[in-house]
Formats: C-alpha cells, sequence, structure tokens
C-alpha cells in the first residue's frame, strides 16, 4: 500500500483525482455471516487498537480501514467476502487532520485528509456537519457509507478562520462553500 499523499503539496484537482482512482474493496456487496469480535477498539482519538494495544504500523490501520463498514443498526464491522468481525468505535472511525482550501464563496473546494491517509473533498455527498452545542461544537465530515470523520480541533479553526473572513454580514449565516453546497459551521 502507497503511503498517503502529503496535502500541502497537491492542488485540489489532483485531491479530486487520487479520490476519483482511489478503489477501496466493496464491503457493502460482502454478506458473510457474522464471526466474533476482532478484538479491536477505535478510540475517540482515531488510534486503533487490537487486543489492548495500539496497531503501529499505519499500513495496517490504512489497511483495515478500507474493510469497515457501518452497519444498518449503527455498529461496525471488518468485513471480508468469507467474514465479518465486529469492531468497537468510540466517536468516528477517522478524524480529518488537514484542511486545504482552494477558491472563494461558491466556487470553494475544501479538500481533507484524514488520519488513515485518504483524502475527502467536501460536497453534497460528503457534507461537513455541526452537532453538540455553540460552546462545544463537535464537527463532523461524511467519509463513505455511514462512515464519518471527527474534524480535529485545529482544523475546525482553520474552517471558522475561513469562514468569519467570507461572512457577509453580522446577521448572515456563519459556513462555508464547498462543491456546490454550503455547510453552517453551527449546530444546527
Amino acid at each position: 500500500m502507497d503511503p498517503p499523499p502529503d496535502l500541502s503539496s497537491l492542488s485540489l484537482a489532483e485531491v479530486a483525482r487520487l479520490v476519483a482512482e482511489r478503489k477501496l474493496p466493496p464491503v457493502e456487496r460482502w454478506n458473510p455471516d457474522h464471526c466474533g469480535d476482532s478484538e479491536m477498539r477505535i478510540a475517540s482519538d482515531g488510534t486503533w487498537f487490537h487486543q489492548g494495544s495500539p496497531i503501529g504500523r499505519k499500513e495496517m490501520v490504512r489497511l483495515f480501514s478500507t474493510i469497515l463498514r457501518r452497519e444498518a443498526d449503527g455498529s461496525y464491522v471488518l468485513v471480508t467476502p468469507v467474514e465479518k468481525l465486529s469492531i468497537e468505535v468510540e466517536d468516528a472511525p477517522f478524524i480529518a487532520v488537514e484542511l486545504s482550501s482552494e477558491g472563494a464563496g461558491e466556487a470553494r473546494r475544501l479538500a481533507f485528509r484524514l488520519s488513515t491517509g485518504d483524502l475527502v473533498v467536501a460536497d453534497g455527498e460528503h457534507r461537513l456537519e455541526i452537532r453538540g452545542t455553540a460552546e462545544e461544537p463537535r464537527p463532523y465530515l461524511q467519509v463513505r457509507s455511514g462512515l464519518e470523520a471527527l474534524v480535529a480541533r485545529p482544523v475546525f479553526y482553520e474552517l471558522a478562520a475561513i469562514a468569519l473572513d467570507e461572512q457577509a454580514s453580522a446577521d448572515s449565516p456563519i459556513g462555508l462553500w464547498s462543491g456546490g453546497a454550503f455547510f453552517p459551521l453551527e449546530p444546527a
């Protein structure tokens, strides 16, 4: 598995191309019987554990992340064509750790690098959503098929700074455009 690209060295056109080229296993089509517990956990800080010990090899985490699926009941599993194992996820399975922004206003595009090295461009399918309260916002990014990334606090601060710089007036909503969709940066 190739190392993740450095987001700061890529244009958003290059990011979009890499996202389009990424081939993930078709986990949504695999429906083996549930085989048990993987003895794995994804902590709220994005650290992956197996039998209580952190998984130190980033390549292993990246590989496991490609076979992660969220079930209809909200639980998470690691799935292959022949087995399905439960995995505990404390908050979101991914963390958005880096931001790249191009353009302004409605023409803006926002790309995020996840803790696994994956790249996601915010748009109508990959929405930013703020949960929590105004005092303690919890920003999330839709990654794929019900899987989300918690937006790391420094990245959220970058988003907020851009939104405040572009805010048209004091009574207009604080938010950002990306990929043709508007994302309010306040809890709903």
